[in-house]
Formats: C-alpha cells, sequence, structure tokens
C-alpha cells in the first residue's frame, strides 16, 4: 500500500450502534486497509446511537473510496456522509480582500473615499513615482497564467487553474506578507498574453508567471521583461532553479565535490529544465549535458528547435550522445525535470561515486526517491513525504519581497544567484546531512534572508 497523504483525507461521519467498541472496531478496520485514522469524534451521544467523526488519511482517491466501502462493513456502523476535506478546504476560494483602513464614520468614507481620495489621485497625477507608496502597487503581485501547463495535470484551462493561482497568492501573504491576485487569462495566444499582462501592469509592484506552457513562456516572459518597468519572474523557471541551485550546493558539500568538477546530466528540456541549466552554467558548472525524450541535446543537431538548439550550443562540451542511461554513466549529479519513472535505479550505481539525484518531477518522480536512497549519496525529489523537498516556496516570497522593498524594475542572474546561496546558507554547518541540504519552507529566516539577497540590504 502507499504511504498516505493529507491531500487525500476524508472525514465519514458515521451512526453506530450505542456501544463505543463499534468505535475501536471502525479505527482498526481503517487501519487494517491501510489508511491512517488522524482523528475520532463523538458528535453526538444518545441512547439508541452515536454520531461519531472519523478522520482518516487516505493513499489516493480510489484509497479512500475503499476505506469507505470497509467502514460500511463493519456491523452496526452506517456511513451517512463522506467530505473529503481539500474540497472542503476550497470551498468559496482561499483568499479574500479586507480593508487595512476602517470605514466607520462619514469622516472615514471622506478620506478613504470621495472627496478625500481624489488630493491622492491627483499627488500621483504629479508625482507618478508617488503610486508605489500611495496605493497597494508598491506590496501587490499578479499571478498570471493561461492553464497551459498547471502542476503536472497538463493544459487544464484557466478554470481549472485557479485553485492553483489562489494557492499561490495565499503563500505570497503567508510567507511574504504580500497581496497577490490570481490573474487566470482565457487565451493561449502569445500576443494576446502580453498585452493583457501590459494593460494591467499598472496595478501591480511585480508580474509573476506561472504554469505557461514552454516554449511559449519563454517569449512571454522576454517581451515583457523588455516592455514592462517592473520586475517580471517566471517561477517555473527561475524559482524552481533557485532552489535546485541551493539544493545542489549543499548536496556537493555533503559528498566534497566543487560544483565546476562535476558532471551534471539533466532530464528534460523544458521551462524549468532551461532554467536550471542556465542557472548552473552562470554559477560555475562547466560540464552540463541535457537530456530530452529523443536523447541527449548535442550542438550541431539540425533537427532541434530554437529553444534547444541554443540550449545545446551551451552544453555538453564532451559531445556526448546516446540515452539518458548511456549519459548517466560517470555523472556525478542526476536532476529530473521530466516524467515520471524514467530513471532505473540501477542505472544509478553505474554513476560516479558518491551521485546526487535529484528527481523532481511531480507528482510522480523520475525514480523512487526510497530507491534511488539505496544508491546514491544524496537524494532530493518534490515530494513532502520524503527528506529533501525542492520546493518553490523557498524562493518566490523571498525574491518577490526583496523586489518589492527595492523597488526593482528587473530581477538579474545575479540576483537568481544571490537567492540561492542565501537559501543554501540557511543550513548551518552543523545542521548540514545527506537527508538535510535544504531547509524547511516554514524556517522563519528564509524569506528574510532570500529578499536581503535579492534587495542587497541587511537582512
Amino acid at each position: 500500500m502507499a504511504a498516505t497523504a493529507s491531500s487525500y483525507s476524508i472525514t465519514m461521519r458515521l451512526y453506530t450502534a450505542p456501544d463505543h467498541s463499534v468505535v475501536g472496531a471502525v479505527a482498526t478496520t481503517i487501519a487494517h486497509n491501510g489508511g491512517v485514522v488522524t482523528a475520532i469524534d463523538v458528535a453526538e451521544s444518545r441512547h439508541d446511537r452515536l454520531t461519531v467523526d472519523v478522520t482518516c488519511s487516505a493513499s489516493d482517491a480510489t484509497h479512500s473510496q475503499e476505506l469507505v466501502t470497509a467502514v460500511s462493513g463493519v456491523e452496526g456502523v452506517t456511513v451517512h456522509k463522506v467530505s473529503d476535506r481539500t474540497f472542503l478546504l476550497h470551498l468559496g476560494g482561499k483568499i479574500s480582500v479586507e480593508s487595512k483602513v476602517p470605514l466607520r464614520t462619514r469622516d472615514d468614507l471622506s478620506m478613504a473615499y470621495t472627496p478625500g481620495v481624489g488630493r491622492v489621485s491627483m499627488a500621483i497625477h504629479d508625482n507618478p513615482e508617488d503610486v508605489r507608496k500611495l496605493t497597494i502597487k508598491g506590496n501587490s503581485v499578479a499571478v498570471v497564467t493561461d492553464g497551459s501547463a498547471v502542476l503536472g495535470l497538463g493544459n487544464i484551462g484557466p478554470g481549472a487553474a485557479m485553485p492553483v493561482m489562489e494557492g499561490k497568492a495565499a503563500l505570497f501573504k503567508r510567507f511574504a506578507d504580500i497581496d497577490a491576485w490570481p490573474i487566470c487569462l482565457a487565451s493561449q495566444d502569445t500576443d494576446e498574453i502580453v498585452k493583457a499582462v501590459e494593460m494591467i501592469a499598472p496595478g501591480f509592484g511585480g508580474i509573476n508567471l506561472e504554469d505557461i506552457a514552454a516554449p511559449r513562456c519563454f517569449e512571454i516572459e522576454a517581451r515583457l521583461r523588455e516592455s514592462l518597468d517592473i520586475p517580471v519572474f517566471h517561477d517555473d523557471q527561475h524559482g524552481t532553479a533557485i532552489v535546485v541551485l541551493a539544493a545542489l550546493t549543499n548536496a556537493l558539500r555533503c559528498v566534497d565535490k566543487q560544483l565546476t568538477d562535476v558532471r551534471i546530466v539533466v532530464s528534460g528540456a523544458g521551462a524549468a529544465g532551461t532554467a536550471i541549466v542556465t542557472l548552473l552554467l552562470a554559477a560555475g558548472a562547466e560540464d552540463v549535458v541535457v537530456v530530452d525524450r529523443d536523447g541527449a541535446l548535442c550542438g550541431g543537431d539540425a533537427s532541434l528547435s530554437t529553444a534547444h538548439t541554443e540550449l545545446a550550443a551551451a552544453t555538453n562540451p564532451r559531445k556526448a550522445a546516446g540515452s539518458l542511461q548511456d549519459v548517466l554513466v560517470d555523472a556525478d549529479v542526476f536532476i529530473g525535470v521530466s516524467a515520471p519513472g524514467i530513471l532505473d535505479p540501477q542505472w544509478i550505481p553505474t554513476m560516479a561515486p558518491k551521485p546526487v539525484v535529484f528527481a523532481l518531477a511531480n507528482p510522480d518522480p523520475e525514480v523512487d526517491p526510497a530507491e534511488a536512497d539505496k544508491h546514491a549519496a544524496v537524494v532530493a525529489s518534490g515530494r513532502s513525504d520524503y527528506p529533501n523537498q525542492i520546493n518553490n516556496v523557498l524562493a518566490f516570497p523571498g525574491v518577490f519581497r526583496g523586489l518589492l522593498d527595492a523597488g526593482a524594475s528587473e530581477v538579474t542572474v545575479d540576483m537568481l544567484l544571490r537567492a540561492a546561496q542565501a537559501i543554501a546558507d540557511t543550513v548551518k554547518p552543523e545542521e548540514l546531512h545527506p537527508s538535510f541540504i535544504i531547509p524547511s519552507v516554514f524556517h522563519p529566516d528564509v524569506t528574510k534572508r532570500v529578499a536581503a539577497a535579492i534587495s542587497g540590504r541587511e537582512g
């Protein structure tokens, strides 16, 4: 049975016989069927029946239904209602707008709105730079998507992307006290997306591009960076790259290797893979080979797309050719941002001594981390149920906090490198271990250290 997860947590309201031993039988049945009971509450006790709420975690939606069926079979139990706790959390959305000023009296209204607000509008008209101080612009970010590459779910559209963008906005608020707004666009046309973002940009201090498919995302980002006077950050690219570089910095410390000396194989030549490679090269990596579904990218291959041609030209100095299995031989590092199950655990022993494996495809990684751990010195994944989770939440709140605090107009490679170093250095030398190369997203110092690194101010 696969491990249970809180994202598949359900609450069953049960009517049972007025015998508390029945409740014990329910708990035993859930455990016997691979579930984990996290709470049991007696909601009502009567002489003829008990009303009991049982909350438990399953491994997936099918397993949840299996648990319900198993509990229904317990003698003296009727399943009255089943609630999926993840869906309950999303009911009505996860974010809201609240006023920061009191609106209790006529005087309050006259200052917050007309006629007093007119004075503030004219002050901004006379001095446009004051818009950051006198409006929400100085602390606001637009989280923009077209719904074309949402998580690992693919092209599911802007409406289905909304819960993810809401979640992103909630993370901005929780970790950096930034007001972020989900902007889900009903177009997957590059020109229309660029124009739409340009038109809404005056209301925001930064743009966070999210879940836009490659290669379209590259052109959108490049054009917006050129046309806007506020920073544009593509989290699927640059946020991922920052955290990967931070984790790799500490992983190499664990195995006593230098970035300039190691051979790195990156599986995946999309948005994340391209950004990771670009940042690794900027950090000093010299031997990086990128592999896509057709094998290693190599300069001079006329069949490659424009984006892949540029990537091939910057990588693979040894002209390595072949499949992932071929180029993995004697490599020090594997970084996967591609597809589940493409790395056979038995290939890892063919790598250089003390190999590092980052299997980051979500929700199912390139190799089972538990299997990789049998052969690799350091293993990381995108999953929260294994050590060393590579999570963008470590980067983007602090990045935007620093950008907004500095009133920055762009994001530079140097900023990204400093942010990665700040995350890596959050793990103290005495804490560093193959199972602890990256801090928790809840570490109290991560956001402020990244923000300070981005803004250039002391944290």
